[in-house]
């Protein structure tokens, strides 16, 4: 019944998750909440960072995360395909009929009106993203934050900004946020 419920959870996200590996966030979250045995938010946090950091779409490190953390190896696996197939179906029957209406108004308004949803879903998947590592709860506002990350964040941010760091390779910048979260973890 696990792996039913899997297959479910990822085919849906899979389904209305458009715009890429962020837009899956909400779903992510929303999981987080109905299946706290697969992966609570901190996880959540985890696997963002894992899933950002190693080669592969987002969306899909991250159902194989979360599916692995959940049933095991067949649970990835269910969990993987379970989110790229909708995409597949779609493109199969989409490549039928787009060339024959790409031109019609319609169509384009469809893509159209999708844009902005698409944006809306990322920067909610930012803002949780945001909110999990920066927000550690407390009695004030100050004392709530996590002052560690937000330092990190405006270092690596002023770091990016200044034009001769600007030309390091992104994955150095990769590797020294997981040493750090390493060392910070350890203490």
């Amino acid at each position: 019944m696990k792996y039913l419920i899997l297959f479910y959870e990822f085919f849906r996200t899979g389904l209305f998750a458009v715009g890429g590996g962020m837009a899956t966030l909400p779903f992510l979250s929303e999981m987080s909440v109905n299946h706290p045995d697969w992966f609570d938010s901190k996880m959540l946090a985890d696997m963002i960072a894992v899933s950002e950091s190693t080669p592969g779409p987002i969306g899909v490190n991250m159902a194989t995360y979360a599916g692995y953390n959940a049933g095991g190896v067949l649970g990835g696996v269910i969990s993987t395909f379970a989110l790229v197939l909708p995409s597949f179906l779609t493109i199969i029957i989409l490549s039928k009929f787009l060339a024959k209406f790409s031109e019609n108004k319609y169509v384009k308004a469809v893509f159209y009106g999708l844009r902005p949803a698409v944006a809306g879903l990322i920067a909610a998947a930012g803002f949780s993203v945001l909110k999990t590592t920066l927000y550690v709860g407390g009695d004030s506002f100050l004392s709530s934050l996590n002052w560690i990350a937000i330092a990190l964040f405006a270092v690596f941010l002023t770091m990016m900004q200044i034009k001769k760091l600007n030309k390091i390779h992104p994955i150095v910048y990769i590797v020294s946020g997981a040493v750090i979260g390493i060392i910070l973890k350890l203490n």
